[in-house]
């Protein structure tokens, strides 16, 4: 934004502390002429020898040029004080506006770290920094979530090349076998993709709020997912009770059914189980998923959440799903400002806990 130059805030500052010592030394000189100087008389009483008695004039005539002479240099004084104390209290500011210039430049690794007792300068500085951080982490995970992304797009891509190439030059190739891999690599890809926009969107919330009861979000995923629990040998058990928050009902139905077919895939085959149950908790809503599987090490638990990691590896190709479940879980549930937590269960499987508000009543909304 093109602004018109203009007095630095510096100089302002200057002004104004050089216009409040001048004006307070003015006022003292002219309480001395009020209070002092017009009490004595113009002439002096000559009724006797005695001594010499100033009249109003002669003190007049002493004071001021003293008063003009104090009035210059608290002009001085004023001005140059003025000039270092500013320079002295703005010294944080044009720290912070370094630091700012070079985020804006790009480098968002610089951090102010204003020394000195909390007071507003150095509470604005700790912000910033704060700030600083938060924007280099989301920013790092932004560039490696586009490299990964990348990575996984490519993948699919590449060998569908791979098998056109193959059927170009052997033209009495099964097509059906063709077809029907060719097939598999698309929906990766259409999988993959449409994870990255719910992503997205959670990221921006770019989304409308409702009121969303999570028990019938709960109903509808698995009654969707059963089909597959069922081929798989597993149980699928659901319970709890009405558990209302304020949010998107598409992205939160995402958001359970990602955690239910994460439980189904990453299962015992044949002799497991998986229990869903909303509840409430002191102004929270509580939705937990928890199931049977393989043991998992506390090492393990945070690299669940990672995009495109399937425990300590990264996702292959021939896996059913594109390493997304977990990781777009995690962001829908930061986007409804909520929380998510993985616990390990010690029998082997995982215990899956997301939080968030719970939506207020209408009567306690309408109150005052």
């Amino acid at each position: 934004m093109d602004r018109p130059p203009g007095l630095s805030v510096r100089l302002k500052l200057t002004l104004s502390y050089a216009a409040v010592v001048i004006v307070s030394g003015a006022m003292l000189l002219a309480v001395v002429w009020v209070f002092l100087l017009r009490y004595v008389p113009d002439a002096t009483y000559a009724g006797g020898p005695g001594p010499f008695t100033p009249n109003r004039g002669d003190l007049t005539r002493a004071f001021t040029p003293r008063a003009v002479q104090m009035m210059a240099f608290l002009v001085v004084f004023g001005l140059a004080g003025g000039w270092l104390l500013a320079g002295r209290m703005l010294a944080p500011l044009a720290r912070i506006s370094d630091a700012t210039g070079l985020a804006a430049n790009g480098s968002l690794s610089h951090r102010i770290a204003l020394p000195g007792r909390k007071d507003e300068l150095r509470e604005l500085a700790d912000t910033f920094d704060t700030m600083l951080a938060r924007l280099e982490a989301h920013v790092a995970e932004q560039r490696r979530f586009a490299a990964n992304a990348s990575h996984e797009l490519r993948t699919p891509l590449a060998i569908s090349q791979t098998l056109l190439e193959v059927a170009r030059n052997d033209p009495d190739r099964d097509t059906d076998e063709l077809v029907e891999r060719l097939l598999a690599v698309n929906t990766r890809a259409i999988d993959l993709t449409e994870a990255l926009l719910v992503l997205s969107r959670a990221d921006q919330r770019s989304f409308t709020l409702e009121r969303v009861d999570l028990s019938l979000l709960v109903e509808e995923a698995t009654e969707t997912l059963l089909p597959l629990a069922e081929a798989r040998g597993l149980t699928l058990r659901t319970g709890g009770t009405v558990a209302t928050t304020v949010g998107n009902g598409a992205l939160l139905l995402q958001l359970v059914s990602n955690l239910v077919h994460n439980a189904i895939v990453h299962n015992l085959p044949e002799r497991g189980w998986v229990e869903v149950v909303t509840t409430t908790d002191r102004g929270a809503v509580v939705l937990g998923v928890e199931n049977t599987g393989t043991t998992l090490t506390a090492e393990t638990l945070p690299t669940l959440v990672e995009a495109f990691q399937r425990g300590n590896e990264r996702v292959h190709t021939d896996h059913a799903g594109v390493g997304l479940g977990l990781a777009i879980v995690k962001r829908i549930a930061e986007a409804h400002d909520g929380a998510l937590t993985l616990t390990a269960r010690a029998a082997g499987g995982l215990h899956v806990s997301v939080r968030l508000p719970a939506a207020l009543e209408p009567a306690a909304i309408a109150s005052p």
